[in-house]
């Protein structure tokens, strides 16, 4: 698929490195200094074009290496520049002047959808199989519904507009120009307290210190948590992720083990019991 991509792009596919396995395939070419991102759905496509309107806008991203993508055995893959290196790890602070400035942006003069998280979970689910409990699918599938109704009701803070849809330090390159942003296939108009949610999540799930929120919130000038709608958006984000480790499931008794956890902690809803990146 890579190398039918690269050569309807014009580019040597020579011995491509992966960097990356999840929702997407990540590969570096080599030489030339590119990068081939292959997508599983057309959300991938108009990456090109969001990353040159926000760069048109001042705000940092990754640049495209070709302006369209290619679709190659029924796949968008795009093209980048590779970045250098990077200069430390992204932080939480890192995240927050970017997004700060994506949240001021006007109305975009491209189409974009809105931020639909909960959208791929059945098919996440349905990826799984019967290598998951069918009865953790059906509670996932009710739970997904469930917060489908109450997100149409939530009245929001910011107002809406542009968000980049998956505000983590592991979308951010630190460069010695400063950070940018990555990861555009999510770029979407809609409440941009998705954006924020994501890290507020992220202290309770993953083990992000307390220190390096604070820092975020101080940085982009406003915490969350003091919204009285931030448990609509957290609720439906934690369904997404539980239902995205399903779909590595088959075959894999560390994600096996990962969902079984997730769906066990949503279940009990108790205090936040701690998840692993995956």
């Amino acid at each position: 698929m890579l190398r039918a991509a690269c050569t309807t792009a014009g580019l040597p596919a020579g011995d491509p490195r992966v960097l990356g396995m999840g929702e997407n395939a990540v590969f570096d070419l080599g030489d030339p200094a590119v990068v081939a991102k292959v997508g599983r759905t057309p959300a991938v496509s108009r990456e090109p074009a969001v990353a040159t309107w926000l760069s048109s806008h001042g705000v940092p991203t990754v640049r495209p290496y070709l302006p369209e993508a290619v679709t190659a055995l029924g796949h968008p893959v795009t093209f980048w520049h590779r970045l250098p290196a990077p200069v430390r790890p992204a932080r939480p602070v890192d995240l927050a002047p970017l997004l700060g400035a994506l949240h001021r942006l006007p109305a975009p003069d491209l189409p974009l959808p809105p931020r639909d998280l909960l959208a791929p979970v059945d098919r996440w689910l349905a990826a799984a199989g019967d290598a998951i409990d069918p009865a953790d699918a059906a509670f996932l599938r009710r739970r997904k519904e469930s917060f489908v109704t109450a997100a149409a009701a939530v009245e929001p803070h910011l107002p809406p507009g542009v968000l980049h849809g998956d505000a983590l330090p592991r979308n951010v390159r630190v460069t010695a120009d400063g950070p940018v942003l990555l990861d555009l296939e999510n770029v979407s108009v809609d409440l941009r307290e998705h954006d924020l949610v994501v890290l507020a999540l992220a202290q309770d799930r993953y083990g992000v210190p307390a220190q390096e929120y604070a820092a975020f919130t101080r940085a982009y000038g406003w915490d969350v948590r003091e919204w009285p709608h931030v448990a609509v958006l957290r609720g439906a984000r934690e369904t997404a992720s539980a239902a995205w480790v399903a779909q590595q499931v088959p075959g894999n008794p560390a994600a096996l083990g990962e969902f079984r956890r997730r769906v066990a902690s949503l279940r009990d809803g108790g205090a936040p019991v701690r998840w692993f990146a995956f």
